[in-house]
């Protein structure tokens, strides 16, 4: 664990010409000397845990000419790990020790490695700060959701994105039902108005507590503060956002889709504490209500519970039927009964993980940028809107978050650092900033 502080601020702002300057991208230089083809892409991958190992699983399966380059964590086992759950992938693998890296200077040191591509996997709390490192640095990049935790992160993610258009290079997003083939398909009808007008909308996510979770948990005596939340991560704000932002997303982001991604006005929650025990400070479920324009009123509710109903499903009530999602989609009409139920065509990649760094890969061949940081930043920003009303116990309104300066964590953090955990917010007393 090395004891280096974070080099880059994760909330600086994009200033001054070399932030700001025209650089030509790796496929369009490829392009321009006839080898987009064929050019071997080398994949960094940050973060090296279950999702983002996944990830670099589905990037060496996008493309038959890359490799995996880097791998940085912050804990080695981490990076050993993740090498060990890919070594199926045989001669794709080109990371020798000195491009394994550790520590929170990290990512760093694998955009620096020579890499193409990075695949952003670490927890969200340090999203702004690596997709700034890598868009500067002139990378291709795939970014896990959310992209931040806290309004001055989405706001980073903005410029990030802006800063990506200029240098031409891509970010491609990890809500990864939006590249769920009979899912697309179903939201499909319901944003081209087949089914009319969306009166209303009610997404779950209600499933049982993240691993490792133990009632209880407490800081062993000998480990700094700052190593022991970042190895329990998904207990604490500042590193997770809580399991809405760090999970539940999913649904935030769907519901988004169903209403065109236009913004909302406006949202009122509840949420608390009541399964969990350990020293985190997180909630463990959530019920928002989103106002937007219309009158459509879209109700979420989260919860991470043991012994109780689990589901996950989407229900898009509609003028001329009820879309239901993700599992088997399908419309029920007016009367209940099956109007419409998606078939996968023989043949066609199903997975969703996988279609998304297909997508990806094949735009970076052909040239093409993939731009959805801006999206990206608006799906994790509705989060953030439902989250701090339950947390406020007040209706806060989109505007309020855009104008917020909400900021969880310092620019700088050594792993043998002090960083005591921020009370567990209470509505009526708690203020978004």
């Amino acid at each position: 664990m090395s004891p280096t502080p974070l080099s880059l601020s994760r909330r600086r702002v994009i200033a001054g010409s070399a932030a700001t300057a025209v650089v030509a991208s790796f496929p369009n230089l490829l392009l321009a000397q006839g080898q987009a083809n064929t050019a071997k892409l080398k994949i960094g991958l940050i973060g090296c845990g279950g999702r983002g190992t996944g990830a670099a699983q589905q990037a060496l399966s996008a493309d038959p000419n890359v490799v995996l380059w880097a791998l940085g964590d912050a804990f080695p086992e981490a990076v050993k790990s993740s090498l060990n759950g890919l070594k199926s992938f045989g001669a794709k693998l080109d990371v020798p020790a000195e491009r394994q890296f550790s520590g929170l200077d990290a990512y760093q040191k694998v955009i620096e490695s020579g890499v193409d591509v990075v695949l952003l996997g670490a927890p969200p709390g340090f999203r702004p700060q690596h997709l700034r490192a890598a868009i500067e640095a002139g990378k291709h990049v795939f970014a896990e959701k959310p992209m931040a935790v806290d309004v001055a992160g989405v706001k980073s993610v903005m410029e990030s994105a802006k800063l990506a258009k200029q240098k031409g290079v891509s970010i491609q997003h990890g809500y990864c039902w939006r590249f769920a083939p009979g899912v697309r398909e179903l939201y499909g009808k319901v944003n081209s108005g087949e089914l009319g007008k969306v009166y209303s909308v009610y997404g779950t996510y209600m499933g049982s507590p993240p691993k490792p979770l133990q009632p209880g948990m407490t800081k062993p005596a000998e480990m700094a503060d700052v190593e022991w939340q970042l190895r329990w991560w998904t207990n604490f704000e500042w590193t997770s956002g809580g399991p809405l932002l760090e999970q539940a997303v999913h649904t935030v982001d769907k519901i988004a889709w169903a209403m065109n991604d236009v913004a909302p006005i406006a949202a009122v929650a509840n949420g608390g504490r009541a399964y969990r025990t350990d020293a985190g400070n997180v909630y463990d479920h959530y019920n928002i209500a989103f106002e937007y324009p219309g009158g459509v009123i879209c109700h979420l509710g989260e919860r991470q519970y043991l012994g109780c109903h689990t589901e996950t499903v989407d229900r898009i009530y509609c003028e001329k039927g009820t879309a239901v999602a993700p599992n088997t989609p399908m419309v029920l009409g007016p009367d209940g009964k099956r109007s419409w139920m998606y078939r996968a065509p023989a043949g066609a990649e199903q997975n969703m993980y996988q279609v998304c760094h297909n997508e990806f890969f094949a735009a970076i061949r052909k040239g093409e940028i993939i731009n959805t940081g801006e999206y990206m930043a608006n799906s994790t920003m509705l989060g953030l809107l439902g989250r701090d009303a339950a947390h406020t116990g007040q209706r806060i309104t989109w505007e309020q978050m855009w104008n917020a300066s909400q900021d969880f964590a310092p620019d700088t953090l050594k792993m043998g650092d002090s960083f005591p955990v921020a009370p567990v917010p209470v509505p009526g007393k708690y203020k978004l900033a």
